[in-house]
């Protein structure tokens, strides 16, 4: 027996970002949209113990131990129902890997599903949350899907309303960014600068709730863009391609380095993708729509 759960790639429409904290995050607000590109968890029983294989795009670069966010997640639930963690679990992946598009955390909030099937322990939605919370900022999010604002450090979600789909493009970049890295350059980019309280924008809101892509272009905002630029300036030619193509916004996603550009309809997007995909520091571009579910038993 076996059980496999599909679960998807997210884009932020709005990060807000506050000080940082004295645990060493940074209080924000976070609107998460989830996007049709997805990586899959297998989970099956595992004689050996835990076990974690993967393929797909940037599988060399995935860890296999531990450290795996899909390994940790089967972990917590083990512990939290006191059973041994006999599970191998295989990752099939699609989300670009230290992109900015919650990979890891998609395969915490799949893995975590997967073997609360598998195992059957019955965990509540609540439950499975506050796993998630423990893992990442990002994973309750992953499990949920749709429209959310994160608050705290983006694991306190508020589920949104959305009126449409909204068309969108993926530029991979050549190399990855670090999550941690990036904060760390936003810390040294606000020195000495009064950080406002992160709140979360009425104007984007509206957007999604009116499924409006004009009003959704021209609000959207991510505050670690001059981190990510700043640690990689080649992304500022991709975007400006992005612009030139046809995007009605064009931003880094989450820390990056992937670049995500709102297009109109799914004609625009295609062309958009096609022309980025001759940019320098662009890898490869893909089209997806969104909001998606989260989390989901094929």
């Amino acid at each position: 027996m076996s059980v496999t759960v599909r679960v998807p790639a997210k884009v932020n429409v709005q990060l807000a970002v506050g000080a940082a904290r004295p645990d060493g995050f940074h209080e924000l607000a976070n609107v998460f949209l989830a996007v049709g590109l997805y990586d899959e968890v297998t989970a099956t029983p595992s004689p050996d113990g835990l076990r974690i294989t993967c393929d797909g795009p940037d599988a060399a670069q995935v860890p296999l131990d531990r450290t795996n966010l899909a390994a940790r997640a089967a972990l917590a639930l083990a512990e939290r129902y006191g059973r041994a963690p006999d599970v191998h679990l295989h990752i099939a992946k699609d989300i670009p890997v230290a992109g900015g598009m919650a990979g890891g955390s998609a395969d915490g909030a799949g893995a975590l599903l997967a073997c609360d099937a598998l195992w059957g322990t019955g965990a509540s939605r609540e439950e499975l949350l506050d796993i998630c919370a423990d893992l990442g900022s990002d994973v309750p999010f992953s499990l949920v899907g749709g429209a959310a604002l994160g608050t705290g450090r983006g694991e306190r979600l508020t589920e949104l309303e959305v009126g449409g789909a909204f068309h969108w493009v993926f530029a991979t970049a050549t190399r990855g960014l670090s999550t941690p890295a990036v904060f760390r350059e936003f810390d040294r980019l606000a020195e000495g600068r009064d950080i406002s309280e992160p709140t979360a924008s009425r104007p984007v809101l509206d957007a999604l709730a009116k499924g409006d892509p004009d009003a959704l272009a021209a609000a959207v905002t991510n505050d670690l863009q001059p981190a990510a630029l700043s640690l990689f300036p080649d992304l500022s030619a991709t975007l400006a391609a992005g612009r030139e193509a046809g995007a009605l916004a064009a931003l880094v996603s989450g820390s990056g380095p992937t670049t995500a550009f709102l297009a109109r309809d799914e004609e625009t997007a295609e062309k958009i993708a096609e022309a980025l995909r001759s940019t320098p520091a662009c890898r490869t571009a893909r089209t997806a729509t969104g909001p998606v579910p989260g989390a989901t038993v094929l």
